[in-house]
């Protein structure tokens, strides 16, 4: 049974002291209103932006062009569908918790801590693999003659973890001009490559001749549709995870349904426009295993050109505003399951400036620590992504058990479709799950370990120590007390 503190909105008591509730909840407190809609905006595109500059082009080592193109088709569809799904709830539940609160409602504790494991495993992960990145940028690009190593990483985390602990408003401004930067750069990339455009070198990966259905458009068959998925989600990974600023938002539902759409409408346009950009500039067979394609398709293996060089700085921006951002997510969403005791509650304290210094610092000293470690930076973004496949599925599913349970539930904000469009999104994200196993079977191994763990630390000790005065606690508390109402 959940440990009852009370409700976070309780007043004082007659004496004039603060209740324990309060006195809980007053050490746990977010910086309301330090977001509108357009930093909104500007966060949700910075989770991805890293995505256009790389990553996304592994999918034709696995697909060829139409198999990648079908992915990423698919994949927007899941990411616009459920993104439409959570614009929803998060107008309804505009809490830290974002996805965790919204799966607590619908499926319970079991839910909620699925949920809230599957995002966090992914926004821990995905900031270390990203430093490694940002490691190689620096190296390649010769900036103060560093190389791509532990120091390099170690400086990430500590410079843009200061920015997050001086404050929300500053950090988020500081993402939004380098995301800017990164958008701006993606477009004049776009207009360069477009200028050598050919048609013909789109579908140049050699055929599979031994692969079911395959093509000069789909050289390793069908299936490589399939195996093609966790790449096609590189153009838009992470920009679910815009509701975890709600409890720091101006008018949270009406501002994070605006921006959730937006965002999402300018990363379609991004993915379109860099995806035939680079291959149709140098063909797919040249971008596929590069790890620089936009620069490898503006110079095509040979001299660098003014362009290249300014495309190549960007992409150091494009990590930086990723990086940046999926720091933000991850400390949001580890505040949230730690002040309703799903984990140590220690780790939702917050400073006088309001920011969430554990959950900032304890998931950075992971993040430095695995990066140091290992310098697998593709095998930890996999290992996000199988996290984040899991979360897909089970918001979407949440969003659907909410619409037939709860059909009254006050809504300021309706997911155009309804159900039938979160079932869309809950069968992809299903499909892309399982298509984390064809690409990489240790990393999805890896993932599931973490969450073994983490479920029986969850079995044995947290779930018998909730802190029902959580907002997203006391939500779920709401509702199975207007359940019990309504049965009597």
């Amino acid at each position: 049974m959940a440990e009852s503190t009370g409700s976070p909105l309780a007043p004082p008591s007659d004496s004039g002291t603060a209740s324990p509730e309060d006195a809980y909840l007053e050490k746990r407190t977010l910086r309301r209103g330090s977001a509108g809609w357009l930093l909104l905006t500007g966060l949700g595109v910075a989770y991805v932006v890293s995505g256009d500059f790389s990553g996304w082009n592994f999918g034709l080592a696995e697909g060829g062009f139409g198999g990648l193109a079908i992915a990423a088709v698919l994949m927007g569809l899941m990411y616009t569908c459920m993104v439409f799904a959570l614009a929803e709830l998060a107008a309804i539940l505009p809490t830290a918790g974002g996805g965790y609160g919204f799966a607590r409602r619908a499926l319970g504790t079991w839910g909620g801590f699925l949920t809230g494991t599957a995002i966090l495993i992914e926004y821990v992960l995905a900031p270390a693999a990203i430093a490694i990145f940002i490691g190689d940028y620096v190296e390649s690009l010769k900036l103060f003659g560093l190389e791509s190593g532990w120091p390099v990483y170690l400086a990430c985390f500590a410079v843009f973890l200061g920015i997050h602990l001086w404050g929300v408003g500053e950090a988020l401004r500081f993402s939004f001009i380098v995301t800017g930067v990164a958008v701006a750069a993606l477009l004049i990339f776009a207009v360069g490559a477009f200028a050598e455009f050919d048609a013909s070198g789109l579908d140049d990966i050699p055929v599979d001749r031994d692969a079911f259905g395959a093509g000069s458009w789909l050289p390793f068959g069908v299936l490589g549709i399939w195996a093609a998925f966790p790449f096609g989600m590189w153009f838009f990974l992470g920009v679910e995870g815009v509701p975890l600023a709600a409890e720091e938002t101006r008018d949270p539902a009406r501002s994070l349904p605006k921006a959730m759409a937006i965002s999402m409408a300018i990363l379609l346009l991004l993915a379109l426009l860099t995806f035939l950009a680079a291959t149709g500039a140098r063909g797919s067979a040249a971008v596929q295993e590069a790890g620089n394609p936009l620069v490898e398709a503006l110079q095509g293996g040979g001299e660098p050109t003014a362009l290249s060089r300014f495309v190549n700085y960007a992409g150091l921006a494009g990590l930086v505003a990723s990086f940046f951002s999926l720091i933000y997510a991850g400390s949001r969403q580890l505040f949230a399951l730690s002040r309703a005791g799903y984990l140590p509650r220690f780790l939702s304290l917050t400073s006088r400036r309001k920011a969430p210094y554990l959950g900032l610092l304890v998931p950075g000293a992971i993040g430095f620590a695995l990066a140091a470690a290992t310098g697998d930076g593709a095998r930890m973004l996999n290992v996000a992504v199988f996290g984040a496949t899991i979360s897909y599925a089970l918001m979407s599913l949440s969003h659907i058990v909410l619409r037939r349970r709860e059909p009254r539930l006050p809504r300021p904000y309706r997911t155009p479709g309804g159900i039938l469009t979160s079932a869309v999104a809950f069968v992809l994200a299903c499909s892309a799950l399982v298509a984390t196993f064809l690409v990489d079977k240790e990393a999805a191994f890896i993932a599931l370990g973490v969450y073994g763990v983490a479920l029986a630390y969850f079995a044995f000790y947290s779930r018998h120590r909730l802190v029902a005065a959580a907002p997203e606690e006391e939500f779920a508390a709401l509702a199975a007390a207007e359940a019990e109402l309504t049965r009597d």
